[in-house]
């Protein structure tokens, strides 16, 4: 891919020079002072699997096509009500009985789309139907369902029924009590009955061991976690193999407690225990390295183990790219993905906006939200506070409070990130009045300020060597229960310039290393949000103005939990 040229030259060439040469992807490679840059000729053009087209059906008879008609009807009514139960109640008053085949095929079809509100509406109802022949399997998805949602005391009351109608304990309904407990963050409860299970039957399945690794790894009990896992890896006879899934969430786990080396070597034993490889395991990779050279390395190894890269993979190396401002490069891989026949989701689209976003170039990140609709994506909140920020770090505050403006009147409500990206423009305009302005105006809207508005602030002070200012905002902070961060503590002990000053500055630093001292979990250290270490980027001197605001690192790895289990 050809290396980036300085972006205000994006900018001043509307069209290419005539001199270019243009490849077979129709991407120009045009020549400047020695370096190539990739113009997109056609940038973000609509391709034609993007395009809506009605889908032909084919039934099997006139009362097939009557049936299938009448469910998607009936789908369609419970969607738009949001009661299941209000909807089936009525069709049974209509016609006096509702088929069977089509009670299950809407629990089926509810239980694909993980619906399980739904599912347990419908259950719960059919529950006190005498019409309805309810049995063990309604039983075993009814609780399945309380188990998916983190009720366990929907999932305990529906257990005792179970006993009393003499349907015993099983590997389903114990696993699903289990998930309860995790998802409802009693995480002791959850491993106290996996226990259980292995001491006493019913015999835990390798969906139950995905489970409670998964309960372990959002609780935190890191340790636990490895124990189980370590039983299955190094035991002479274990009940059953680790399989992807386990390794999955293990190197998800590493990643999460900052043990990035054991995560390389869980991937690594994948090939060594012949545990086949996915793209969700090279994603998995991808979403913990910071450096862009990385990821790219990661992507094209994926692609030589002949994988085919999906949407998250394809986001990862978009954002990668982003982060380091290389944003000729995200903008190619978001037109292979498109031209590779891959459906981008929002969250590809807003990671995209972001490359752009982060080196304030306006007219490219509209062009990518103009595109958003344009193949009928609804932009978020996410997306208006991203395009807001390409205002902010263009310095055209004008066009942000236009553009804030506009976020309203689209019946968006902002929040804390679209405040702080406002205050963090004015801020870095060194216009004290605004930012404090700003900052009463989201407080009226009954929205609390975080450590990174707090720390901006504060920082904005200091640029006005405004000590007492400084002070005053540091104990904001501790008075709201916000640890200061580094950040903080560095621009407080710099504005002192006396010995008085000095001796506050330290009191006051001091006592708040006293009360955020570094806690560890079960031997694991968190992830902290220090500034990424990558000597050979060429936008080194804008790192500090963005390390507060990266706002997609949460759904990228969100994008790869929804595919991890």
């Amino acid at each position: 891919m050809s290396s980036v040229v300085s972006k205000s030259y994006w900018g001043k060439l509307p069209f290419p020079p005539l001199n270019n040469s243009k490849s077979d992807s129709g991407v120009a490679k045009v020549k400047i002072s020695g370096r190539a840059m990739v113009v997109s000729m056609s940038m973000l053009r609509p391709r034609k699997f993007l395009q809506k087209r009605k889908k032909m059906e084919v039934f099997k008879d006139a009362a097939d096509e009557a049936d299938q008609k009448n469910w998607r009807r009936l789908m369609k009514e419970i969607d738009e009500t949001g009661s299941a139960v209000s909807v089936l109640r009525s069709e049974r008053t209509k016609s006096q009985t509702i088929p069977r085949d089509l009670v299950v095929g809407t629990l089926i079809r509810y239980k694909q789309m993980k619906r399980w509100n739904h599912v347990c509406e419908i259950l719960e109802w059919l529950l006190t139907q005498t019409w309805w022949d309810f049995g063990e399997m309604d039983f075993l998805m009814l609780i399945t369902a309380y188990g998916k949602l983190g009720d366990f005391n929907g999932a305990e009351r529906i257990l005792c029924m179970m006993n009393k109608k003499g349907f015993l304990p099983n590997v389903i309904s114990q696993t699903a009590l289990m998930e309860a407990y995790g998802k409802g963050g009693r995480y002791n409860n959850a491993e106290a009955i996996f226990r259980r299970m292995k001491h006493s039957g019913p015999e835990p399945s390798a969906l139950t061991y995905q489970i409670i690794l998964k309960t372990f790894v959002e609780g935190n009990k890191y340790k636990e976690a490895e124990e189980i896992f370590n039983s299955l890896l190094k035991n002479e006879k274990p009940p059953l193999k680790p399989d992807q899934k386990m390794f999955h969430m293990m190197i998800y786990m590493y990643k999460k407690a900052g043990n990035y080396e054991q995560a390389r070597k869980t991937f690594a034993l994948m090939a060594e225990r012949g545990i086949e490889r996915s793209t969700i395991t090279y994603n998995s990779l991808m979403s913990f390295e910071t450096n862009y050279k990385e990821v790219s390395q990661i992507y094209d190894q994926m692609q030589r183990a002949g994988l085919q890269p999906d949407v998250v993979s394809y986001a990862l190396l978009i954002g990668a790219y982003g982060k380091a401002r290389r944003e000729d490069e995200a903008l190619a891989v978001f037109e292979e993905m498109l031209d590779a026949g891959v459906r981008p989701t929002q969250k590809a689209y807003n990671i995209l906006l972001d490359a752009f976003s982060i080196s304030g170039m306006v007219e490219q990140a509209r062009t990518v939200f103009k595109s958003m609709r344009r193949d009928r994506y609804s932009p978020d909140l996410c997306s208006y506070t991203t395009m807001l920020s390409a205002y902010i770090n263009a310095s055209d505050m004008e066009g942000a409070e236009k553009f804030f403006r506009r976020l309203m009147h689209d019946g968006f409500k902002p929040n804390v990130v679209t405040y702080g990206t406002l205050i963090k423009g004015y801020a870095k305009m060194n216009d004290l009045g605004k930012v404090m302005e700003k900052y009463e105006e989201m407080h009226r809207c009954g929205i609390k300020a975080n450590q990174t508005i707090l720390t901006t602030i504060m920082d904005a002070y200091g640029r006005n060597e405004d000590f007492g200012g400084a002070v005053l905002w540091f104990k904001e902070m501790e008075s709201n229960g916000i640890h200061p961060d580094q950040k903080a503590k560095n621009i407080l002990l710099s504005l002192a310039k006396t010995e008085e000053e000095r001796q506050e500055a330290n009191e006051l630093v001091g006592h708040s290393d006293e009360v955020s001292s570094l806690n560890t979990i079960n031997g694991f250290v968190p992830v902290g949000d220090g500034d990424d270490d990558d000597d050979e980027d060429e936008d080194e001197d804008d790192e500090e103005e963005e390390g507060n605001y990266e706002y997609f690192d949460a759904q990228r790895a969100m994008a790869y939990e929804e595919q991890s289990i």
